[in-house]
Parts: structure tokens; sequence; C-alpha cells
């Protein structure tokens, strides 16, 4: 049976020698560190690498942490976060926690405890992540209508007017669910894959596209061929909802 991969422990702190300490003893406890101790370096290394958790530290010298994870969601980057500092008042925690931190620990700590958190954090997240379909889209979102089909991401399945049902696979989903929320917006390649994906994935525009096209026969199949989603070239797509009047003589 192969062993579970050690999770990869991004640690955002100044302090050089207490960083060391941390990575140590996360490292003696079955994890990988990485170690940075600037916001920007964490933020160049989260746009191009993969992390399970982030411990963060509140003051650091080119920004502090309540910054840094606004900065983190206006790039997109959701990545379960604990704040390590030594800021021990309940402004700052309560600020914390709403800013969408996952546990807030105070200086000093212990090193168990401090793993127990980190394991705690770890579970909740992957049980969080049982309810994906894709990175936007959850198996209990409700069902939604694209063009005359009736998408259903708790049974992936697509309901035509006729009563025929299709199973269609998570990527599928993911896609309709974004042009579906984005109506009359010209998406590029790169912010779908983002989107449906992730912001790590490693998908080329061909698959992409490849994607697109299994869509587009399932729905020419139908006789509803997708004439509103236009293909803009060099960019993306754009998609333009079908009006009720249409809908109404395509049915």
């Amino acid at each position: 049976m192969p062993s579970k991969p050690k999770p990869l422990v991004l640690i955002v702190e100044d302090e050089v020698e207490l960083a060391n300490v941390i990575a140590e003893h996360l490292e003696a406890a079955g994890m990988q560190t990485q170690v940075c101790n600037r916001c920007a370096l964490a933020m160049r290394f989260l746009k191009n690498n993969f992390a399970n958790i982030i411990l963060l530290d509140l003051t650091l010298p080119d920004q502090n942490g309540f910054a840094f994870m606004e900065d983190l969601k206006n790039e997109d980057i959701n990545i379960p976060t604990i704040f390590l500092t030594g800021n021990d008042s309940e402004i700052s925690k309560v600020k914390g926690l709403e800013l969408g931190a996952d546990d807030y620990v105070t200086k000093p700590f212990s090193a168990p405890e401090l793993v127990a958190r980190i394991h705690a954090v770890l579970r909740r997240a992957e049980v969080a992540n049982d309810f994906n379909v894709t990175k936007n889209v959850k198996l209990t979102d409700s069902p939604f209508t694209f063009n005359t089909a009736l998408v259903n991401p708790t049974t992936m399945e697509l309901t035509f007017t006729d009563g025929e049902v299709v199973t269609i696979g998570r990527k599928e989903i993911g896609i309709l669910s974004y042009f579906h929320d984005n109506p009359s917006t010209i998406i590029t390649r790169k912010n779908l894959i983002h989107s449906v994906w992730g912001i790590h994935a490693d998908i080329r525009s061909r698959s992409l596209d490849q994607y697109i096209v299994k869509i587009r026969d399932l729905f020419k199949r139908k006789e509803v061929p997708l004439d509103n989603l236009k293909t803009i070239h060099g960019i993306g797509y754009q998609y333009e909802p079908m009006k009720v009047a249409e809908a109404s003589q395509e049915s």
C-alpha cells in the first residue's frame, strides 16, 4: 500500500532561528516544510508551488499577516492558514479568524500542540474538499439551467427537455458552471483553467479546448447547438445565455 504523501507546510516567519526550530519539529512529525522570511517570497512560492497549509506570523518586515491574507484572496490562492504570532490580543485573534484563518496560535507554544493543531486543520480541510466536484463546484450546489438543459452537480447529470438524462464528467460540470456564472463575459482560457482545475493545475489550452468540443458535441447531438458559446480566437470564450423566447423555440 503506497504511503500517504507528506503535507507541505509553508512557514512565513522572519525570525530565522524560530523558523528553523519549527521546521525541525514539523519534519520530525512527518511533514515537509518551506520557510519564507518575507511575504513577497511566500507569495512568489505559492504562485508556482502547492502547499497544504501556511503558518503565518502577524508581523513581518515587508507586510503584516492580515494584509498578506487579503492578497492571497485577491490572487485566488485558498490554503488553510494558522496565524503563529506573539500578538495575543483578542482583537487580533478575532480579526484573523474573520479574515478566514483556520486557527490562531500565540507564542510561546509547544511543538506537540502546534503539530496537533496542524493535523486538526488539515483534517477539516480534507473533509471540506470531499464535496468538491471541481474547484468552482460542490456536490451540494443547486441545479442550474444551461441553454435548455438542467445541470445537476449533485448527480453530475444533464437533463434535456426530451427527458433524456446524460451523465457528464467533473470538468465538464465545472466549465458549464463557470460559463453560467459569468454570462456575456469574455473569459480567457487561463482564467477558465484556474477556476475549474485550480491555480497550480498543469493543464494546457489544447486540453481545455477538447473539453469544450465534447460539450458542444453533446448539445449538437440533442439538436441544441451552442451557437451562443463563442470562441474568441487567441483569447478564450464568451457565453451569451439563451433568451426565454429562444429556449422555448428550441424546445
